[in-house]
């Protein structure tokens, strides 16, 4: 079983990957919801480090993001835990020493001060921001207005997310994913994506741990949220 597919695994016993009728943020009813506030385990939270921090070296391997990043930027909230995450699986099974650094929902006009907790960002620091999934992609053009605004001698360099829903974003033609990258500048990879999951789910290994009908589910509405181009 290949890593992605491990993922696929991972997130169904974690509960992150839950089926039913949800309400998403752009409006939209979907028959299935990632939710990594749902990894609230230590050993949950290590594996999930793993799968990120795994990905991430296979893009610096592939020149995807440069080797020299050196900062994991997770937003409030749960970008936080992720973030710390992965940047302990970096040490730890990648040999690679990053800092980690999250946002104040408010600043702090007392102690150290400032917007951002952990590693701060500075002169020559290459930023790669990490979430959990893009649906508009508002949350991550609201983190590099942030970087932008409070630490402009860092650059921005990408962004990690779980997992790509491969939606159409606010132009119908796009990948919210594909929006973001052209208005941004940066490159915005997952893990896995939607299509990748549902390919898992049906495969073998998986057999019997989810019903035909709730594959079926996200295919219909994959059919009709798809990106026209």
């Amino acid at each position: 079983m290949n890593y992605r597919d491990r993922f696929v695994k991972f997130l169904l016993n974690a509960g992150a990957l839950t089926f039913g009728d949800f309400t998403l943020k752009s409006g939209r009813k979907s028959p299935y919801m990632i939710n990594m506030g749902l990894v609230n385990t230590g050993d949950s939270l290590s594996q999930l480090g793993f799968f990120y921090a795994h990905t991430i070296i296979e893009k610096m391997e592939s020149g995807v993001i440069p080797q020299e990043t050196s900062i994991l930027f997770g937003s409030a909230y749960k970008g936080i835990p992720v973030a710390a995450a992965a940047s302990i699986a970096m040490a730890v099974e990648f040999e690679r020493s990053m800092g980690y650094t999250f946002n104040r929902k408010e600043a702090k006009d007392h102690g150290e001060g400032g917007v951002f907790v952990g590693k701060k960002p500075g002169a020559g620091d290459r930023i790669l921001i990490v979430d959990d999934v893009m649906t508009a992609g508002t949350a991550l053009r609201d983190t590099i207005d942030l970087l932008n605004l409070h630490a402009p001698e860092a650059k921005v360099v990408g962004s990690i997310i779980a997992v790509d829903r491969k939606e159409r974003g606010r132009d119908e033609r796009f990948s919210a994913v594909a929006e973001a990258q052209n208005e941004l500048g940066i490159p915005v990879f997952s893990i896995i994506d939607i299509d990748e999951i549902v390919a898992t789910l049906k495969a073998d290994a998986l057999a019997g741990e989810v019903e035909n009908g709730q594959i079926a589910a996200i295919e219909e509405y994959l059919e009709i949220y798809r990106p026209t181009q």
